[in-house]
């Protein structure tokens, strides 16, 4: 089943990726596709016609593909992510960098590449907005692959896809563990 969704999704292997625009200017591009009534109506009219749904994916597809390495997931983390993918981890690891990342940022899984996590802590820092980083992302529905998140976001799809943490201890859970 991994093989074949693995295939399904072009049976290339993620790479981290550095985002080619800064953060300060994906947020201010976030701010002008915010979710409101006239992308919600363009939202709906885009899903009830399958050709021009497939054109509108499309261009999804490449532009965010180009600007940051995203790999169609269905369920954009970007703007919680410092426009980082985090699907762009080799392990597609959705809330932080594995145990594996070096002193100095590498991928455990390709030392050459400098962490997505990394990147994705210095441009959410560098534009104010790492507190985003605390917030939990949810597990990826492997149903939305190849889907337009955009059409998602402006249709209220991805409500509580980045969600604060409300357990009783504030500390990490592996924190947690290991103290106990």
């Amino acid at each position: 089943m991994a093989v074949e969704q693995a295939r399904d999704r072009g049976a290339r292997r993620p790479l981290p990726f550095r985002p080619r625009i800064s953060a300060a200017l994906a947020y201010a591009l976030h701010a002008v596709l915010a979710a409101n009534p006239v992308y919600r109506w363009l939202a709906a009219f885009v899903e009830r016609r399958p050709r021009l749904y497939r054109w509108f994916t499309a261009g999804e597809r490449v532009t965010k593909e180009r600007l940051f390495g995203c790999r169609m997931c269905g369920q954009c983390a970007l703007p919680a992510t410092g426009y980082a993918c985090p699907m762009t981890c080799p392990k597609q690891l959705r809330n932080g960098p594995c145990g594996g990342v070096s002193p100095d940022g590498a991928c455990e899984v390709d030392r050459s590449l400098r962490c997505v996590w990394v990147t994705a802590w210095d441009r959410a820092e560098s534009a104010g907005r790492g507190a985003d980083l605390d917030l939990l992302q949810r597990p990826v529905d492997n149903r939305q692959w190849s889907r337009s998140s955009w059409v998602n976001y402006w249709q209220g799809r991805d409500e509580g896809i980045a969600v604060a943490f409300t357990g009783s201890d504030p500390r990490p859970a592996i924190a947690v563990r290991a103290s106990r």
